[in-house]
């Protein structure tokens, strides 16, 4: 077999029986998260926009929306995707030289659970395979150096998915994923300098390609058998050499996985969390701050503190905000949180935070790179004018993968994002059946969030 056919036949072969408890429990956390931070989007201008235009288009209306409608799954996946994907306060999996979201699959899988008539369970182990193919070639392939992004190996973990909850055979889902793989090489630049939409657009757009991909293989379209190892194949062109045994497989590395505290990148997690622990000082004021120091890894240094990916001091919209080290802590300092509301364009234009942004330097430290992916550690020092320095360090939070969420945990996070557009009785709802998602049909679940509106 090709090595296609071979991550193809894992594809197939795997059962929501052979996830332990734990990891079951995990990916419906995952779920309610996702869902949370999606319904919590659904009054962002860009998301309004894409809502028109997905209306516009039409479609046959066997996939739901998330806030009432159906459209064709593809569509619904890219429209479902961008809701869970724009407020980037979704789950996270750092890999040395990759870091990604998986959760990211979770649209595009719902809408094309839902177009099978999938059960709940079918629904449960298509997001564990985008989960376990998603993070493993994070870890042997990553792309971020060679100038491409993140998306691409989500290629194949969507359209593994997607096939997966069409119930496709083992050769419509390895061309489903040659398809996807072959043809979503995006670039970095959409998380380089300026920042656009299209930072969290990006992966809704491989999300639309990846179920489209397995629409087109359950019709009989192939792709090309050697996508991996053939000549100008991805191992070729873009990741170098590398192997995964996927007999040897299991459906538990959404266990590896990391859940976001605060509404901001993942790497700023945890100098975030040092951030607000300063403000917690007796005679700690923003105001009186001269100067704000912050040593971290050099992968967030790299990303969102001035290095690889550029200037962070220049801040104009949410997309750069929530990539801004430098503005986030800043925001943190001044607000003691980083919430959606952090990102208002009043917020963010706002003096106080413009001129405190200023005053910070982000620097990288060898000995705390030397301990990330395992910890995320940082280092916030803040100088006051007076000379007085208040500091706090810390390498993991709540929502780590050594200090995983509850379902209590993820339920507080999810009441505060939806309930402005659910109400109390519809939120309670649509938890209760993720929380029973393994003894229901997926639709018990569309239905409900075709119920969510932002006229509540």
């Amino acid at each position: 077999m090709t090595e296609v056919q071979e991550l193809a036949q894992f594809v197939t072969d795997s059962n929501y029986s052979s996830l332990s408890p734990e990891a079951a429990e995990q990916l419906k956390i995952r779920v309610l998260d996702t869902l949370g931070v999606a319904i919590g989007a659904l009054d962002a201008e860009p998301l309004v926009a894409i809502r028109k235009l997905t209306d516009s288009l039409g479609g046959n209306g066997v996939s739901t929306m998330i806030g009432g409608g159906r459209t064709a799954p593809d569509r619904a996946a890219f429209y479902n995707t961008a809701l869970s994907r724009y407020l980037d306060y979704m789950d996270s999996y750092l890999a040395a030289g990759e870091t990604n979201h998986p959760s990211d699959n979770i649209g595009a899988v719902l809408a094309a659970a839902e177009s099978a008539g999938a059960s709940g369970k079918d629904f449960l182990t298509a997001v564990a395979v985008a989960y376990q193919v998603h993070t493993r070639l994070s870890d042997v392939a990553p792309v971020r150096a060679k100038g491409f992004d993140h998306t691409v190996q989500g290629a194949y973990a969507v359209a593994a998915a997607a096939a997966k909850a069409l119930g496709l055979n083992t050769e419509q889902t390895a061309n489903a994923i040659a398809i996807a793989g072959t043809a979503n090489n995006a670039l970095r630049v959409t998380r380089t300098g300026d920042l656009s939409h299209w930072k969290g657009l990006a992966y809704p757009q491989v999300g639309k390609e990846g179920t489209h991909a397995a629409l087109l293989a359950s019709a009989g379209i192939t792709g090309p058998a050697e996508v991996f190892e053939g000549n100008k194949g991805f191992k070729d062109t873009i990741a170098g050499d590398f192997s995964i045994d996927w007999q040897s497989e299991d459906l538990e590395n959404v266990l590896r996985t990391i859940i976001k505290k605060h509404n901001a990148e993942i790497h700023s997690q945890s100098a975030i969390d040092a951030a607000i622990h300063i403000t917690g000082y007796e005679n700690f004021r923003a105001e009186d701050i001269a100067e704000v120091r912050i040593r971290t890894f050099q992968v967030a240094y790299d990303i969102i503190g001035g290095g690889e990916e550029g200037d962070k001091r220049r801040i104009r919209s949410k997309e750069e905000a929530d990539h801004s080290l430098l503005y986030m802590v800043a925001a943190a300092l001044l607000d003691g949180q980083v919430q959606p509301e952090q990102y208002s364009p009043e917020r963010i234009a706002a003096d106080d935070v413009q001129q405190l942004l200023q005053k910070v330097t982000v620097t990288a430290d060898d000995e705390y790179s030397s301990r990330f992916p395992a910890e995320m550690p940082s280092r916030v020092e803040v100088e006051l004018k007076d000379g007085t320095v208040y500091s706090s360090t810390t390498s993991a939070y709540k929502g780590f993968h050594t200090n995983p969420l509850s379902w209590e945990d993820a339920l507080e996070k999810f009441s505060i994002l939806v309930t402005p557009f659910t109400g109390e009785q519809l939120r309670d709802g649509i938890a209760a059946v993720v929380h029973d998602l393994d003894a229901r049909p997926v639709t018990d679940l569309t239905d409900l969030l075709a119920q969510v509106s932002l006229n509540r």
